[in-house]
């Protein structure tokens, strides 16, 4: 479940990722943690994503965030590049990775089994397919719980 303050920290965080040429890709507050840890994922438009870019977003995401007050109190930043064995959630991102080694995880059983190995195929409002050994498989949105990229 996101946390209620990461629609305003995105809402923030965008426009300046972009004024830095990055594409922030997530965000995450873990109040789990003391203190809470703010996780922000970049990634570089142009290319791979350097520790100078991270730097640059953090310097600027800091700044910002401190004026604009949306934080309750002592927090730490993270910026990081999502990196290759990470999750897809965007359209942008299911499209770009057409035709990739993914690993999808199901909160229930669909024909018998929770995990699903496979190429990218496609994603709609109601299915994301991939291909096993020449065979597409059609899994319904509503049961997937995360579609990662496969590392191997």
């Amino acid at each position: 479940m996101t946390h209620p303050i990461v629609p305003k920290i995105i809402e923030l965080a965008s426009p300046l990722a972009e004024d830095l040429n990055l594409e922030l890709v997530d965000a995450v507050f873990q109040t789990n943690k003391t203190p809470p840890i703010l996780r922000i994922d970049v990634r570089n438009s142009d290319g791979d994503t350097s520790l100078e870019n991270c730097e640059q977003m953090s310097k600027t995401l800091s700044e910002k965030l401190d004026l604009a007050e949306i934080m309750p109190g002592a927090y730490v930043l993270e910026i990081s590049s999502p990196g290759i064995s990470r999750t897809l959630t965007s359209d942008r991102e299911f499209t770009a990775f057409k035709g990739f080694a993914v690993n999808i995880k199901t909160f229930a059983p669909y024909k018998n089994q929770k995990e699903w190995k496979g190429r990218l195929l496609d994603r709609d409002e109601n299915v994301i397919k991939i291909t096993q050994k020449g065979k597409a498989i059609a899994i319904p949105r509503e049961l997937v719980a995360k579609v990662q990229l496969d590392d191997e």
